[in-house]
């Protein structure tokens, strides 16, 4: 299902319904229905605009000046804070981003930044501030990058190493490992790279009306490579589940290419057929033009997503030969103050499960952290 955005500024304090999700209260909380602001389909989705915001000129001019005083100041990445590039209107457009996120559909999209006006460096550092309003970032690789570089680097992604936005490669319904990822868009490819985003919670609830057999199944633990993300010493894979429940909150972790990676270590449990037969069909589900929607990127998105929530997925892109007009968005895995508690089948990756917990991503092997994804 593609999608045109028509760009309509909300409303600052407009109220959204609380998230929860309602099971009747029996023994198996896994079998009920999930009753949530994040249950939708694609066709809906494209009718509402209430998950979306075009940056005003106002908004745009304000992050303009905070920039000049940054550099003003001598401030660099690694000492940047909110309190040295100061903005009031954007912490409203933050607090109308976290309600929907966690509370609404779990998807956010700002549009209409100018990137086309700043250096390579400012852009740098005007979302780096940016996600400093929306919340903690966490690093994304054991390199220690916290603001990470997507484009095609030439990594193999079926091998041990292999990390999807290293690549230009088509990439399956999948979630980060962390509470939320945020997208900046500098510059667009020469055909595909198409975003796809899909609700894990309709997801359960399609499967649960046709194979709730097959629902139990996601409900049980599954063995996942780390993809070399491990430190030292440390076992290469883990045991997780794709679904759990926790004080009646709902999270969805999935990354099937990390579970058939773990294939390649002979002491992993080898998958049943059960469990080929669920994750195919949470696949076919996802990717069903009644269940998602697609989008092309422009240059000044910022495209932010739960991934308690929503799948995505991109298309295979072809790439400019120039350098400087290659595919090129910047990430952030994002720790949020307002999300929800996690299950302890969660703990590989998230650590500390509490509500509102910084947590989530790949330990720096150094300690350090790096502003810029490396090339390895």
């Amino acid at each position: 299902m593609s999608m045109s955005i028509v760009c309509l500024a909300i409303p600052d304090g407009v109220q959204r319904r609380p998230f929860s999700i309602r099971h009747n209260h029996t023994r198996n909380l896994s079998m009920q229905r999930l009753s949530s602001p994040a249950d939708w389909r694609g066709p809906e989705l494209l009718k509402r605009t209430d998950w979306i915001h075009a940056l005003t000129a106002g908004e745009i001019d304000e992050i303009e000046r905070a920039l000049k005083i940054a550099k003003a100041r001598g401030v660099t990445l690694a000492t940047l804070e909110k309190e040295t590039f100061p903005l009031t209107a954007f912490p409203r457009v933050v607090e109308h981003a976290r309600r929907t996120l966690e509370n609404g559909p779990g998807m956010f999209l700002i549009r209409g930044f100018p990137t086309e006006r700043y250096q390579a460096a400012d852009l740098r550092m005007i979302y780096w501030a940016l996600g400093k309003y929306l919340g903690t970032a966490v690093t994304q690789s054991a390199e220690g990058d916290v603001l990470g570089d997507v484009r095609d680097i030439k990594v193999d992604l079926s091998g041990p190493k292999g990390r999807g936005y290293k690549t230009n490669a088509e990439l399956e319904y999948h979630t980060d490992s962390c509470d939320v990822v945020a997208l900046f868009v500098l510059r667009t490819a020469k055909s595909g790279g198409r975003s796809m985003i899909a609700s894990s919670v309709a997801a359960h609830n399609e499967i649960l009306r046709r194979r709730p057999d097959l629902l139990e199944v996601l409900y049980q633990p599954f063995t996942w490579s780390l993809q070399n993300q491990n430190r030292p010493g440390d076992t290469p894979t883990y045991r997780q589940p794709i679904f759990t429940i926790h004080e009646g909150q709902f999270a969805c972790r999935y990354i099937r290419t990390h579970i058939r990676s773990a294939q390649r270590y002979p002491e992993v449990p080898r998958l049943t057929d059960e469990q080929n037969e669920a994750t195919a069909l949470l696949d076919s589900i996802v990717a069903d033009e009644a269940m998602y929607f697609s989008m092309m990127f422009d240059p000044g998105d910022i495209q932010i997503l739960n991934n308690h929530v929503t799948l995505h997925a991109r298309t295979h892109f072809e790439d400019y030969d120039e350098p400087d007009r290659k595919r090129h968005l910047l990430r952030m895995w994002l720790a949020m103050p307002n999300t929800r508690p996690l299950s302890p089948a969660l703990g590989q990756i998230y650590q500390d499960r509490r509500a509102g917990a910084v947590r989530g991503g790949f330990p720096s092997r150094t300690g350090k952290i790096v502003f810029e994804t490396t090339e390895t």
